[in-house]
């Protein structure tokens, strides 16, 4: 017979102990129990119990023969086991009803009546009655089998089971206890945590606020300084603007560069000179040397005189000259300096198209000096970058600062939005009755299954891992709480679900199953001193239950519905 079955037939008994203790001497019929006593009081006839209007003579009570449709007539035989046949109200684990008002027409008594002094009275199945088999587990002094079939006799142990029932029922109810405590702590440490969300909640609005200022004021400081450094680079004053300034290093270049040149000029006409003199030399010495001198290396520099001579081709020094004339001018043709210490309308583009004033030789040598002196002056903030199609590329460095503020501004706002956003998710997020299980998230608890060890890590995944090696397998990710109805052995120890409506976690989306669905886990809940898992099983292909201890269900409101509030069906605690 399951645990279950008989702790709710055991149940039954000890909410009837008193009245059972009340009506110690009065008399009734075998198998009754003290709540129906009143329906067996007439000692000359029966009425049955859910059909009055059938009425019976007392001596056909107990005679081994079915009279009454309910069988109300047989409380002490197995005659009408047909009519109560083992069921969830009966003997499935749920509370039995003594009450013959709400029974049902053709099973109203809920079974064999066993007195049980020194331990619970309790009920045992008709069915088991005169079975031949000793019912300790509900019936402990034997009075079951009052006739002995078979020759068995079931002696009276109701003292040394009430005495171990006692002994293990003491120690389940401090572990309960103790698990009482632990449960309110756990509410005491999740009404903390979501304190300390909303407190931050309150810090991070305020800091918000400071952060959208704070980006508000860098966004109009970034306009200010690119309106003043447009202002600066564009209306630059004859003595002070920066174009004027770069006009002046611009020409003080030039005049070196004329400088230079001239200077190169002169070195290059010397060596002209010297060579012009050296050829003379050498066209003497071939012509006047004696052939028929025979000196090897008179004949060989000869030779040589006469292959340069040979590949000599005509120089267009005139047209060179006129070139380095030009270059050499004191004042380049259609460039007036002046005009760039006057105010124009866009002294960049002063900038960038001064090469145009310059003769065409001297332009690219020139473009390539005012790009190295640009690149100069963009590096240092004093000028904004063009390209080919004039423009801009690049920021001065007063503007790139400014903006560079702006963003860092921009990312702490946004950063503060997101925290905020998590946290307003995170106290609206569903943890349960009173909230406690915040105090449990992400903690986690395994057990070793043989093959595989299991990991249940609360409000964020189930995991299988095997122990020889290979990977990890995610079994489920949180998904939610729901309730589920329960029907589950509890062992001697309290460990198990029990019987009634319990709170579940879901976990989703787990790791894909191969030919089959992601993995999902059902963890069901049940009351106990410490975290722990007490049973792991594949309902089916990648679908798998979990059953787990908790503190955390243990107490009022702990088993109910999704509102977290105790269902008024008279549950109870279990361990």
């Amino acid at each position: 017979m399951r645990s279950t079955s008989i702790e709710a037939l055991l149940l039954l008994g000890s909410a009837i102990a008193p009245a059972a203790r009340a009506a110690e001497g009065s008399s009734r019929p075998r198998g009754v129990g003290p709540e129906f006593a009143k329906y067996y009081k007439d000692p000359a006839q029966f009425a049955c119990i859910s059909h009055p209007s059938i009425v019976l003579p007392v001596s056909r009570l107990n005679d081994d023969y079915c009279d009454c449709p309910d069988g109300s007539d047989e409380p002490g035989t197995s005659a009408c086991a047909y009519l109560s046949p083992l069921s969830p109200r009966t003997a499935g684990g749920v509370a039995l009803s003594a009450d013959p008002s709400s029974a049902d027409p053709n099973t109203t008594l809920p079974g064999f009546y066993c007195k049980n002094k020194g331990h619970i009275p309790a009920y045992v199945p008709f069915v088991s009655v005169n079975d031949g088999v000793c019912d300790y587990e509900l019936c402990c002094d034997g009075s079951d089998e009052w006739e002995g079939v078979g020759g068995v006799k079931c002696a009276d142990r109701c003292k040394e089971i009430g005495a171990e029932w006692r002994k293990h029922d003491e120690a389940r109810q401090k572990s309960l206890n103790a698990a009482r405590v632990k449960r309110k702590e756990l509410v005491a440490e999740a009404a903390r945590m979501k304190k300390e969300v909303e407190d931050r909640l309150q810090t991070l609005a305020t800091e918000l606020e400071g952060h959208r200022i704070k980006a508000e004021n860098m966004e109009k400081e970034l306009q200010e300084v690119e309106a003043q450094e447009k202002a600066r680079i564009a209306k630059g004053g004859k003595k002070g603007g920066k174009f004027a300034v770069l006009a002046g290093l611009a020409k003080q270049r030039i005049d070196e560069l004329i400088e230079a040149l001239t200077r190169v000029r002169g070195e290059r006409d010397a060596s002209r000179e010297k060579v012009k003199e050296l050829e003379a030399i050498l066209s003497r010495f071939s012509e006047e040397y004696n052939p028929n001198f025979n000196d090897e290396g008179v004949k060989r520099a000869v030779n040589s005189w006469l292959d340069y001579a040979a590949s000599k081709t005509a120089e267009d020094n005139a047209a060179q000259d006129r070139d380095l004339d030009e270059f050499l001018k004191p004042e380049i043709e259609g460039l007036n300096w002046d005009d760039f210490e006057r105010d124009a309308e866009s002294d960049v583009d002063v900038l960038y198209s001064i090469t145009a004033y310059l003769p065409a030789p001297l332009r690219s040598f020139v473009d390539a000096q005012l790009r190295s002196l640009r690149a100069f002056l963009i590096d240092n903030g004093v000028l904004p970058g063009q390209d080919a199609d004039g423009d801009s590329v690049s920021e001065t460095k007063a503007v790139q600062e400014a903006r560079d503020r702006l963003h860092a501004a921009e990312r702490d706002r946004d950063n503060g939005q997101k925290e905020i956003e998590k946290h307003s998710s995170d106290l609206t997020t569903d943890y349960g009755p009173d909230g406690v299980f915040r105090a449990l998230k992400s903690r986690c608890t395994s057990v070793d299954s043989g093959e595989y060890e299991y990991e249940h890590c609360f409000l964020s995944k189930t995991m299988q891992k095997p122990k020889k090696g290979g990977a990890h397998v995610n079994m489920g990710n949180f998904a939610g709480f729901t309730t589920v109805t329960v029907d589950e052995d509890v062992g001697p120890d309290g460990r198990g679900l029990g019987s009634g409506e319990r709170w579940a976690i879901k976990y989703e989306n787990g790791q894909h199953c191969w030919n089959g669905p992601n993995r999902m886990t059902t963890v069901i809940l049940g009351c106990a001193e410490n975290d722990e898992i007490w049973k792991v099983r594949e309902e089916e292909k990648c679908v798998y239950r979990m059953e787990v201890g908790t503190p955390a269900v243990c107490g009022p409101g702990a088993v109910g519905g999704a509102n977290g509030s105790a269902k008024k069906d008279g549950n109870k605690d279990e361990l």
